[in-house]
């Protein structure tokens, strides 16, 4: 993990590999042809310095647009023997613009140990932005392979009080948030051979070691003698046998509870409802809600937040065996439902309906679930936008509040009434699949009927991410996102904790 720092030396003389200095586009423009772009955060060069700086700008062809990088040999002046140039965009003051920025120059300085960047100013929001996208993007996998770049291990943000308490408060978040997307990443990207269901649940304990976090694990008799037939049905096909963990951060004086609940699919093949081979090539990451949740109960713990949060963890393998569920059996959900399973491959919601009941019966304030639940999702947004659904408009908004805050790209979606009747079943209570058409929203009207009650009975306050699509990049890095993994919602749930811990 990279170690953030702050210091108020001069970018003349201070000691690095690598330097990172940020542009902003030619006024009125997006980095397209038109005018130079201009260097932000280094008045203190001397002239000869920035001019230099100005004419290899020109040379290199460098626009400022969002993102963009361009690395320059030694400049006179400047005591780092590579500057790197990075486009902050049309607004260098979004924060998620800043978070960015930083993240691609940090990728692209892979291999280089001491990095330096200069903000163009020194105010909280933009330096505790900065910090954070770097932290992400100083992240590589390299457990499977022989030799690989590795991530830049130190980098110092140079400001004017760097002893300033709220910057130092910014800088602890940003490590706090790396460490906690690093960790849902490695366990995302690591083979589904090496990440049995035990081996998951075996993570979270090890998260929770030596921390304030209280960690449960139910075996599979443990789910047997509770009833959940959902996760015991989903994962009987394999030899692996299925768990359901409680992450809990319970502190003294908790102003709050707030539940997460996480699909943890540590592979899913279809079951006997097989998915074609290139549909199973990314199935590791159907654990990836799952790893959300750990990830963001952890932070929550390490930010210290007055809020209790407990995360429910429910973990899988879906096989196709001899002992596998049939498309056609019934199965007995935790708290007595009935579920005919018509598409063995509609899993995740089967595992989730378990665990909402169990999270809302101890009756929190609120309720989330994330979950790679869909492909409708990815048709409907593509890959890099989730979807928020819930059953109170309120609270929605306050989840995509804090994600736009995180930096995070939510979008809301309904859950139309009229579709509920396709779920219906001729033998139980519900049957996993209904109507096609809408398949994203059908699944969260599923999911709605395992929300339980408050201790008033009002229905609990939920909501249901499908991050399908973003959960996992399989196309070209950008900003702070790698390839594989991206951990994508921890940074959203962990902006809803410090929300409601006030």
């Amino acid at each position: 993990m990279v170690r953030l720092s702050l210091s108020s030396k001069s970018v003349k003389s201070v000691a690095s590999d690598a330097l990172v200095l940020t542009l902003a586009p030619p006024a009125g423009k997006t980095g397209a042809k038109g005018g130079a772009p201009a260097l932000l955060g280094a008045d203190d060069l001397p002239r000869a310095t920035r001019t230099a700086l100005a004419q290899a700008v020109t040379a290199v062809g460098a626009t400022g647009a969002l993102g963009t990088v361009n690395l320059l040999p030694a400049v006179t002046g400047l005591a780092a023997p590579l500057v790197a140039l990075v486009g902050l965009g049309a607004d260098p003051a979004d924060g998620e613009s800043l978070r960015r920025a930083a993240g691609a120059a940090v990728r692209a300085l892979a291999g280089r140990r001491r990095v330096v960047l200069v903000p163009p100013t020194s105010d909280v929001a933009t330096v505790s932005a900065l910090a954070e996208g770097a932290a992400l993007g100083a992240y590589a996998f390299t457990r499977y392979r022989a030799a690989a770049a590795e991530p830049v291990a130190e980098l110092t943000l140079l400001v004017d009080k760097p002893r300033d308490k709220a910057l130092r408060t910014g800088l602890e978040r940003a490590r706090v948030l790396g460490e906690a997307v690093a960790l849902a990443r490695d366990l995302i990207n690591t083979a589904p051979g090496d990440l049995a269901p035990a081996d998951l649940a075996e993570a979270a304990v090890q998260a929770g070691a030596g921390t304030s976090l209280t960690v449960r694990v139910l075996d599979e008799e443990a789910l047997a003698a509770g009833g959940y037939g959902g996760i015991l049905g989903v994962g009987q096909g394999s030899v692996r046998p299925p768990r359901l963990v409680v992450v809990e951060h319970a502190p003294r004086g908790a102003k709050g509870h707030l539940a997460l609940v996480g699909k943890g699919i540590t592979f899913d093949s279809g079951g006997l409802s097989l998915k074609p081979p290139a549909g199973m090539e990314t199935m590791k990451s159907d654990m990836s809600g799952a790893a959300a949740v750990l990830a963001a109960v952890k932070a929550v713990a390490d930010l210290g937040l007055p809020l209790k949060v407990t995360g429910w963890l429910a973990v899988a393998e879906n096989m196709p065996s001899g002992t596998a569920i049939r498309p056609s059996d019934v199965l007995t959900m935790h708290g007595g439902t009935t579920v005919e399973v018509l598409n063995t491959d509609a899993e995740g919601r089967l595992v989730l309906g378990d665990a909402l009941v169990a999270a809302t019966a101890e009756h929190p304030d609120h309720v989330v679930d994330v979950a790679t639940l869909t492909g409708a999702q990815v048709v409907a947004l593509g890959n890099r936008v989730s979807a928020v659904m819930g059953n109170d408009d309120a609270f929605r908004e306050q989840v995509l509040g804090a994600a736009r805050r995180a930096g995070e790209q939510f979008w809301p979606m309904p859950l139309p009434q009229e579709l509920r009747s396709s779920l219906d079943s001729t033998v139980a209570d519900l049957s996993n699949i209904g109507d096609r058409a809408g398949g994203m929203l059908v699944a969260g009207l599923f999911l709605q009927e395992f929300v339980g009650t408050a201790a008033d009975g009002s229905p609990t306050p939920w909501a249901h991410l499908d991050i399908a699509g973003p959960a996992f990049l399989t196309a070209e890095p950008f900003g702070y996102t790698h390839r594989g993994g991206t951990g994508v919602a921890v940074r959203t749930l962990v902006a809803l904790a410090e929300d409601l811990a006030g």
